[in-house]
């Protein structure tokens, strides 16, 4: 499929709009960013008609059933948590996938180069062509969900499942950036990962599609959402402040080299907990349960719309071999 606008004046005229009514920026702004998100996209040539959620989990059926009717085009605005539920009611659909950012972190706007503002992003819908795409799995006591970004099991879980919503409404990252300190001086709970055939203790473990994590940081800097598998991230580590060390080397963005970091690309991860403790797992920034957890790539799984650039722009840089921690 060609981009430029002139054809996606011609082809999007039955596009979805799907936005999460609570979404940090919708909510602010008492739902106008909606209204203006329209007309921006009709300037843009995409006629499109907004359907909010209703509730938690709802944005998946409401994309399913958008789909029936045949849109050329489902835009999915919130969070990030918004856009990986409609992408669950998508996979394995035709219908291509744009995203627009209304969130709180807008992680994987900021992956495509989309960025957090909403002009700037429907100003680039014109400049992006369908990609079809690998997307994550995971299997747990909660069942089976699928996510775009990213898993991760430990100790950024523990700050998902402890974050308060309404702080998390009133503080947007900040709540996270909080709730992450909280920790500082506390033991974790530890858990295994298996992948490639070993077994590696650690106390946090991310399978990251993307190179971006909460907006800001960078861990995975060889993740690529236009691979079919993952870049794994192991943290050892009984201790939170042993993680304060670790943030200096995401910081510097060559994490891969701080002691008690291993780094290994895999299209299969499993999460296990390594004692009687609770250990939770989250996905695309969302609470997904407790371990054990098993996490997966399914292949051409769904059409995603991103900067023609983006497959350049995110290549990724080769880990084959799981590196043995430093030091």
């Amino acid at each position: 499929m060609k981009c430029g606008r002139a054809f996606v004046i011609a082809t999007y005229q039955n596009t979805v709009l799907i936005y999460n009514p609570v979404a940090g920026k919708v909510r602010s702004t008492n739902g106008r960013i909606i209204q203006r998100a329209l007309e921006l996209l009709e300037r843009e040539g995409i006629r499109a008609r907004a359907v909010p959620t209703t509730g938690p989990g709802t944005a998946g059926e409401i994309a399913r059933q958008a789909i029936l009717k045949d849109p050329d085009l489902i835009v999915a605005m919130g969070g990030d948590g918004t856009i990986n539920e409609v992408a669950n009611g998508m996979v394995f659909s035709p219908v291509p996938l744009a995203v627009l950012p209304a969130g709180t972190a807008n992680v994987l706007a900021m992956e495509l180069g989309l960025g957090n503002r909403l002009d700037k992003a429907v100003r680039m819908l014109p400049q992006c062509a369908p990609e079809r795409i690998s997307v994550g799995q995971v299997h747990s006591a909660m069942g089976s969900r699928y996510f775009l970004l990213m898993a991760g099991a430990g100790l950024d879980a523990q700050i998902v499942y402890n974050v308060n919503a309404n702080v998390k409404k009133q503080l947007g990252k900040l709540a996270y950036w909080s709730a992450g300190f909280s920790m500082v001086g506390r033991s974790l709970s530890q858990l295994d990962a298996l992948l490639n055939g070993d077994r590696h203790r650690c106390g946090f473990a991310l399978a990251s599609r993307v190179k971006n994590y909460g907006g800001d940081l960078t861990i995975a800097t060889g993740a690529s959402l236009f691979e079919n598998d993952f870049e794994t991230v192991l943290f050892e580590g009984r201790h939170a402040s042993r993680f304060l060390l670790h943030f200096i080397g995401v910081l510097a963005q060559s994490v891969e080299s701080f002691p008690g970091v291993r780094v290994a690309r895999a299209r299969k991860v499993e999460f296990q907990g390594a004692g009687d403790e609770r250990v939770y797992i989250q996905v695309d920034g969302e609470f997904a349960g407790r371990l054990p957890a098993r996490i997966e790539i399914v292949e051409n799984a769904l059409t995603l719309m991103a900067p023609v650039d983006a497959r350049q722009r995110l290549g990724i840089k080769a880990t084959e071999a799981l590196m043995p921690a430093s030091g």
